[in-house]
């Protein structure tokens, strides 16, 4: 047999190997392209899977119980590691003097009190101020916008400060730029333990302590994002 008749029946035999290879990338290729998938040659990073999205809202919010004139506030509850605003409907006493501002701070502290509603409770939002948490107006010697806490501001949960804060930021319970001066409990000094001491010679009834400082606090963006440092972001008086 010649070379070329060598070469040539070489040939068809590497054609006959070949074709059930090339038969079968053409039907997977079908397939591929059947199912949507674009061959790539570059790899390709799908990153994590998605998550539900927190700390936002439905535009259906729940309207609160009860008839009455109401007002839209702003409360700030914990979501995530930030605290960040939800709108509630509520009757507030009206206007915005200095002679509303504890009546106005009084009912925001409720609305922080309360538990989240269950859109709230659903989308992550939480609050972290005590329940037994009271506020009243400074004492003697504090500027008109003083508002005093049942416990002293390093006791209270960094969170539930920070919640306070920018609940009352731009309300009658702050001053007139937006700040808010808060303090723990003034001491008076009149307890029956001090009627006590003064009969057996004692300390002297008229030695009160001090009240405690006074700080004020404003709700800017660090405050929002990272409450856990508002027991030392406040400017003290």
């Amino acid at each position: 047999m010649s070379r070329d008749g060598v070469v040539r029946r070489r040939g068809r035999t590497r054609r006959r190997r070949t074709a059930p290879v090339t038969v079968l990338l053409c039907v997977l290729a079908s397939l591929a392209t059947g199912c949507g998938i674009r061959a790539t040659s570059v790899p390709v990073d799908a990153g994590a899977a998605p998550s539900r999205v927190g700390c936002v809202l439905p535009n259906d919010r729940e309207s609160p119980d009860g008839g009455g004139a109401t007002s839209l506030v702003r409360v700030y509850l914990v979501c995530g590691s930030r605290v960040s605003p939800v709108e509630r409907e509520v009757r507030m006493p009206g206007g915005r003097s200095s002679a509303e501002r504890l009546p106005v701070a009084r009912k925001l502290l409720d609305e922080l009190q309360r538990q989240p509603r269950v859109m709230e409770d659903t989308a992550g939002f939480e609050t972290a101020v005590p329940e037994q948490l009271t506020i009243s107006k400074g004492t003697d010697g504090d500027p008109d916008e003083a508002l005093r806490l049942s416990r002293p501001l390093d006791e209270l949960p960094r969170y539930a400060l920070a919640q306070i804060v920018c609940t009352y930021a731009d309300t009658s319970a702050a001053d007139a730029e937006g700040g808010v001066v808060l303090g723990g409990p003034a001491e008076d000094g009149s307890s029956d333990g001090d009627s006590a001491d003064d009969a057996t010679g004692g300390t002297d009834s008229g030695d009160s302590e001090p009240a405690a400082p006074l700080r004020r606090y404003e709700c800017g963006t660090a405050l929002r994002t990272h409450p856990q440092s508002a027991e030392t972001a406040g400017t003290q008086l």
